[in-house]
């Protein structure tokens, strides 16, 4: 009887360390996803200006494109558990941000539009933009990532006074 039972024992044994190596290399592999954001690759100029104005953002993720005669560097973030993200020019100038905000804090007028274009749709995600020319800051926009009624995602680009600039639903 007693080797039926190590039969039985050494096979949930090697599961077991199986199981662990997984999860051993799984951590691994998050640390590697980290590793491969290749920030060596982002301008020293980029990087400063995003910590002079974020000093504690973690990078998510970035890309670079080219807008215009410009390379803009999209970084997403998050700062203290909220999420943001910033479009700064290779030579360090940005072009604007984004910080994530809760809908109680989304004006009134934002939050009627929304209803009546997509009633009784709920938000998902909210970003406030804020413009950026110089040392001139100015709120310019307001991203919105909702669930309509019929369970479909739409991303809505809204002025601060509730007129509706992009709407990824719109037929």
């Amino acid at each position: 009887m007693k080797t039926v039972r190590l039969q039985w024992v050494a096979p949930g044994l090697v599961a077991a360390l199986l199981a662990c190596a997984f999860l051993v290399e799984s951590g691994a592999g998050a640390q590697d996803k980290k590793d491969k954001l290749d920030l060596d690759k982002v301008p020293k100029a980029v990087m400063d200006a995003l910590k002079a104005r974020f000093p504690k953002a973690e990078i998510q993720k970035w890309t670079k494109a080219k807008e215009g005669d410009d390379i803009v560097y999209d970084i997403e973030f998050v700062e203290k558990g909220r999420k943001g993200e910033a479009d700064i020019k290779e030579n360090g100038t940005y072009i604007n941000f984004e910080l994530e905000i809760a809908a109680k804090d989304l004006p009134k007028v934002v939050r009627a539009a929304i209803e009546k274009k997509y009633p009784k749709s709920t938000m998902k995600d909210i970003m406030q933009e804020t413009e950026v020319r110089g040392k001139e800051e100015k709120l310019s926009a307001y991203e919105v990532v909702l669930v309509t009624a019929d369970m479909k995602e739409v991303e809505l680009r809204l002025s601060p006074d509730g007129k509706i600039l992009e709407d990824t639903g719109a037929k």
